[in-house]
């Protein structure tokens, strides 16, 4: 996976910045494997930072997040966290569900659920 930086108005990063946006980047192939390529947009502005990342997966699905923060690494932090719940939330909706209730039927028995209690009650006589 290809991870590009980029920063505006002629703004450079240190190595160890670089270094801890890339990382954090990285790690988002440990919710979802098969993205392709991350590109990372890099903006100080005069009351703290700005970002946008966008996520290319396979399928032509991008997962988007922009965020602002007073430090780098803390909208680094913020960005990846809204990048993470979108993928989760796709992997959830893309995911077969077995548990589920079977279209047009009844729900289906649980055989790790104990059986009611049966009645002490004798039976009545008519």
């Amino acid at each position: 996976m290809q991870i590009e930086l980029s920063t505006r108005h002629g703004l450079t990063l240190d190595p160890s910045q670089q270094r801890y946006v890339q990382d954090k980047a990285g790690k988002l192939l440990k919710y979802f494997n098969r993205l392709m390529a991350i590109e990372v947009i890099i903006d100080h502005q005069k009351n703290g930072w700005w970002m946008e990342m966008v996520a290319s997966a396979e399928h032509k699905h991008d997962f988007v997040a922009r965020g602002d923060a007073p430090g780098l690494e803390a909208v680094t932090d913020q960005v990846v966290h809204m990048i993470e719940q979108q993928i989760r939330r796709y992997k959830d909706r893309i995911q077969d569900h077995r548990d589920e209730m079977p279209h047009g039927g009844t729900s289906p028995t649980r055989p790790d659920l104990p059986e009611p209690p049966a009645s002490t009650e004798p039976p009545r006589e008519s």
